[in-house]
This record gives structure tokens, C-alpha cells and sequence, in this order.
């Protein structure tokens, strides 16, 4: 509970992380929370906690080569992408 040095870096990175897998699956996270019941689908949860747990990890890595998120994002993601937009 003391350590909150992090705590405004880490709500950027939920923000950026929704944003890319928005931008990912061409669609509104509220719209499919809303057609979900009022809730967003466990699985695009997942790659929105994997994609900022990749940011954070990485956050100091400078001149190094960074490698992909792992498959499995992208397998969450598409399970949701909308292909019509």
C-alpha cells in the first residue's frame, strides 16, 4: 500500500493499452460491453492486462531489441475484431 511511485505511469499505460486493442479489434470497448451484458468480455480484459504487464516490464529497456506481445494476445483479440468497419 506504500508504494505508489508508479500508480500514474501504470494509468497511462491502461489507457494506451485499451486504446490498442480498441484500435486492434476496430470496435468501441463500450459497444461491445454492451452488447455483452454490460460487460467487456473476459478475453479482450486478458489482452488489455497483457499488454500493459509487456509495457511496464519493458519500460526501461533502451537500444535493446524488444520482441512481440505472445500469440496469445493476438488470439484474444481476434476472437472480438471486427472485420465490417
Amino acid at each position: 500500500a506504500d508504494f505508489t511511485e508508479d500508480d500514474q505511469y501504470i494509468l497511462g499505460l491502461i489507457q494506451a493499452a485499451e486504446e490498442a486493442v480498441k484500435v486492434h479489434i476496430n470496435d468501441d470497448l463500450d459497444t461491445i460491453a454492451e452488447n455483452n451484458g454490460g460487460c467487456v468480455p473476459a478475453p479482450i480484459i486478458q489482452a488489455i492486462l497483457l499488454q500493459i504487464g509487456a509495457m511496464y516490464q519493458n519500460r526501461e529497456i533502451v537500444g535493446t531489441k524488444t520482441s512481440e506481445l505472445p500469440f496469445s494476445y493476438l488470439y484474444l483479440i481476434r476472437l472480438y475484431q471486427n472485420w465490417n468497419r
